[in-house]
């Protein structure tokens, strides 16, 4: 049992939620909670969730992120991932770990860095989450000016992006705005269910290399 009262093995798909959330007392709870976990941590508005996903949340969230890297790939666009990093600013009075993330546009400001500070750097261009995510989540997102941010849950694929400091839902994404992927995405984390990963992989490939 953790000092705060925290269990540090949540069962899984088991979400805590506390409120209200000081940054100092946020900064302590990341500290305890530490960075070998399977847990993830959203934090905006003087709200913290804890949450331990589903085994069926990793697969997807690595397919999605395969999926992306297959269109960087294509475009021949270099790019940097960063997985669940934690992401957070005092100043913003916020923090999110996503499935994953890349740097696309501002690739070159992470190389070779193990921490990211977003004072000194800017947010990733392009965050991954599937799953319902909470208004926590999205608040935490908008509050760090995440310029992208996909949400893959319930067989659809939802992109928000940032406009005026606030998101809003779009059928185009920025990042691939000459690929439909909100047609395309959900139709291949489909078919994973059908014949696996790896041929999905091959297939959603084959599909986009055969549009150049």
């Amino acid at each position: 049992m953790l000092t705060t009262g925290i269990r540090l093995q949540l069962e899984p798909g088991e979400k805590v939620t506390l409120q209200p959330i000081s940054w100092q007392r946020f900064e302590g709870i990341l500290a305890e909670l530490g960075m070998q976990r399977a847990s993830r941590i959203a934090y905006a508005n003087g709200i913290l969730e804890i949450m331990a996903p589903l085994p069926e949340h990793e697969r997807s969230k690595v397919l999605l992120a395969d999926l992306v890297k297959i269109i960087l790939k294509y475009q021949k666009r270099a790019w940097e991932p960063l997985g669940s990093t934690t992401f957070k600013r005092q100043g913003m009075a916020a923090g999110i770990e996503p499935d994953d993330c890349f740097y696309i546009e501002n690739y070159k400001a992470v190389i070779g860095k193990e921490r990211v500070d977003l004072s000194q750097v800017p947010p990733p261009d392009l965050a991954l989450e599937t799953d319902v995510t909470s208004k926590t989540e999205l608040d935490a997102y908008e509050a760090l000016a995440v310029p992208e941010l996909w949400i893959y849950t319930a067989e659809k694929l939802t992109i928000y992006i940032l406009v005026a400091g606030k998101y809003v839902k779009s059928l185009i994404s920025p990042t691939f705005p000459v690929i439909a992927v909100v047609e395309i995405i959900p139709q291949y984390m489909q078919r994973a269910k059908v014949v696996g990963v790896s041929q999905t992989l091959e297939e959603f490939e084959a599909l986009i290399n055969s549009s150049k």
